[in-house]
C-alpha cells in the first residue's frame, strides 16, 4: 500500500492508497516536535482500529513545514522500509514542470493540487484551497502550474481580528441567518462568510479576465463546501483534491502513470 502525507501548518493528513483508491484517511495537528515514533504509534493503532494493518511498501510526503519532513522521512525507514517520495526535491519529478519566475519557492501543496486537479479536468483550472492561507492556483492548459494568489485563510483572518481588536471575540466560522448582524458574533460571522465569498468571486473573475479565456474552479480544503453554499464560481468542489494529487505524482515517478 501507499502512504500519502500532506503535511499543512495546522494539521496533516495521512491516507493509504490500496491501488484503486483510498482506503483510510486520518488527520492529526501539526507539530515539529512529534517524533518517528510518535507517528507510528498513533498510525499503527489506527491502521490496526480499522483493519487495515497491511504492509506499506511505498510513501510519498508532501509538507509546507519543513521541519517536520526529517520525522516523517524516519518514520517510513524505520517502520516501513521504505524511502518515501517528497514533493519539491529534485527527485520527485513532476508531470508539467510549472512555469514561474526563476528562483521562487512554489509550496508543494500547490503542485500537488495542480497535478491531482489536472488528471481530474484537465488544463484552464483555477484550484482555491481553502487552508490556513487562502490559495488560488492557476493550471495552464498543458497541466503547467503557472502562479496564483495568497490571502489570509478565513480562520487565520478571524484570529487577527479578535487579538487585534479587544472587544472582538473569538467566533467559529458558519453561515449566518443572515448578511445584516444584529449582534457582534453575527456581525464578525457576516463579514468573514460573505467577505471571503465575495473575495473568492472577485479574485476568479481578476483571473479570468487577465487569462481572456474560460477556466473551471476547482475548490478544496475544510471550507470550502461550506462556502461552496453560496456562490456559483465553484464548478467542482473536492476535499480529496491534495490526496489524489499525492497519488498522482507518486504513479508518475513509479512509472505507472
Amino acid at each position: 500500500m501507499l502512504l500519502a502525507i500532506d503535511c499543512g501548518n495546522t494539521n496533516t493528513t495521512f491516507a493509504l492508497h490500496d491501488g484503486g483508491g483510498f482506503a483510510a484517511t486520518w488527520r492529526m495537528a501539526t507539530d515539529h516536535r512529534r517524533t518517528a515514533d510518535e507517528y507510528f504509534v498513533w498510525l499503527h493503532t489506527l491502521m490496526v482500529l480499522e483493519g487495515l494493518d497491511r504492509p506499506i511498501t511505498d510513501a510519498i510526503v508532501s509538507s509546507t513545514v519543513p521541519r517536520v519532513v526529517l520525522n516523517l522521512r524516519v518514520l517510513c525507514n524505520r517502520y516501513f522500509a521504505c524511502r518515501p517520495l517528497v514533493v519539491g526535491k529534485p527527485e520527485c519529478r513532476l508531470p508539467h514542470p510549472p512555469r514561474v519566475d526563476p528562483g521562487t519557492n512554489i509550496g508543494p501543496d500547490r503542485l500537488v493540487n495542480a497535478a491531482g486537479a489536472f488528471d481530474r479536468h484537465g488544463g484552464d483550472l483555477i484550484v482555491v484551497d481553502f487552508g490556513t492561507a487562502t490559495t488560488f492556483d492557476v493550471v495552464d492548459t498543458d497541466g503547467a502550474y503557472v502562479g496564483g494568489v495568497i490571502s489570509p485563510g478565513v480562520n487565520l483572518s478571524l484570529e487577527a481580528l479578535h487579538m487585534a481588536a479587544a472587544a472582538l471575540p473569538h467566533v467559529d466560522v458558519t453561515r449566518p441567518a443572515s448578511v445584516l448582524g444584529t449582534n457582534t458574533v453575527a456581525c464578525m460571522q457576516s463579514g468573514v462568510y460573505w467577505g471571503y465569498i465575495g473575495l473568492v468571486e472577485g479574485i476568479v473573475a481578476a483571473l479570468r479576465r487577465e487569462r481572456d479565456r474560460p477556466m473551471k474552479v476547482i475548490g478544496t480544503g475544510g471550507l470550502a463546501p461550506l462556502l461552496a453554499q453560496d456562490t456559483t464560481v465553484f464548478g467542482s468542489v473536492e476535499e480529496d483534491l491534495t490526496m489524489h494529487g499525492l497519488a498522482v505524482l507518486h504513479a508518475f515517478n513509479s512509472g505507472a502513470a
